[in-house]
């Protein structure tokens, strides 16, 4: 007789005994299974949110130009994903964006403090561009999905180096859900990271047009007042220097010095609003002043170098 085969009425009892009870366990797991609700999260690049967002309703994206309703466009993303994943329940939305020195702004902070909505910051350089944001999402992406804690990922953002947060989460089983904004020319999104995703889904301005609102533009009266000289406005040029060292803190020259004598589109715009704000005067047409108020900004940061 086979020693693998039951010997006898008796062993075979036992056997049929342990199969019912291993059936039964099965039985509970999967009807436990089934009671355990899925879990879905929304990862929010905010950066890309703003430049598209921004760029489709005001036709910028500069964030100085227009006001972004984070909280109506989170609440906005929740009902929709709430009607995609019907099945499911949300963790929680990540907030994504930049701060210098990794320190809240007071939008940031409001936003922080919304229900089910956590802010995660990366740093900000010299040029007003996001570092670090793209390792964070991929370490919150990888982590959730690794421990279980969801089972599906809406992603708004576009950049390419998010391919990589992709490829983790699915690894361990979650699904990854592209959303994006409508972009009014070509795209706005990496191809790669449209290849890899598990869904698309594209906002149209009809959905971000609630949420963007354009600030007045500012104009200042000349008439009656004098026009400023060079030196006057050489020397609110170095102002405003000390204020954006102050600020930004001396390691940021590191990234500013080399374009010497020309500065990112980003920080001479900020330069130019400043001056015209202090000064109460339009510097738009005046080329020679605005020379000098670039001049007396470098003057300042290289001697403080």
């Amino acid at each position: 007789m086979d020693d693998a085969q039951p010997s006898g009425p008796t062993e075979l009892a036992r056997v049929t005994a342990r199969l019912e009870r291993t059936n039964e366990l099965l039985q509970r797991m999967l009807a436990e299974v089934a009671k355990t609700p899925s879990t879905h999260a929304i990862f929010v690049d905010a950066g890309y949110v703003y430049a598209a967002a921004g760029l489709l309703v005001t036709g910028t994206e500069d964030r100085r130009s227009f006001d972004l309703d984070a909280e109506g466009m989170i609440e906005a993303f929740i009902d929709k994903a709430r009607t995609i994943f019907a099945d499911s329940r949300l963790l929680r939305v990540y907030w994504y964006d930049g701060a210098r020195r990794r320190i809240h702004t007071t939008e940031q902070q409001s936003i922080a403090e919304l229900p089910d909505v956590k802010v995660r910051l990366g740093n900000l350089n010299a040029n007003n561009q996001q570092k670090g944001v793209d390792s964070l999402i991929r370490t919150d992406l990888e982590s959730l999905a690794r421990h279980r804690a969801i089972s599906d990922a809406a992603l708004v953002g576009g950049d390419e180096d998010l391919v990589s947060a992709v490829e983790a989460a699915q690894g361990y089983g979650a699904r990854v859900h592209l959303w994006g904004i409508e972009a009014g020319e070509g795209r706005n999104q990496a191809e790669p990271l449209l290849w890899e995703v598990d869904s698309q889904r594209t906002f149209d301005l009809d959905f971000c047009k609630p949420y963007v609102t354009r600030r007045p533009v500012t104009t200042y009266e000349n008439e009656g007042t004098p026009r400023p000289t060079r030196e006057d406005v050489r020397f609110i040029g170095a102002q405003i220097a000390a204020a954006w060292l102050g600020a930004r803190g001396r390691e940021s020259l590191a990234d500013l010095l080399p374009g010497h004598p020309y500065l990112p589109g980003s920080v001479d715009q900020e330069l130019l609003v400043e001056a015209e704000r202090l000064l109460q005067r339009s510097l738009r047409g005046h080329a020679d002043l605005r020379r000098a108020l670039r001049d007396g900004f470098w003057q300042h940061l290289q001697a403080q170098y």
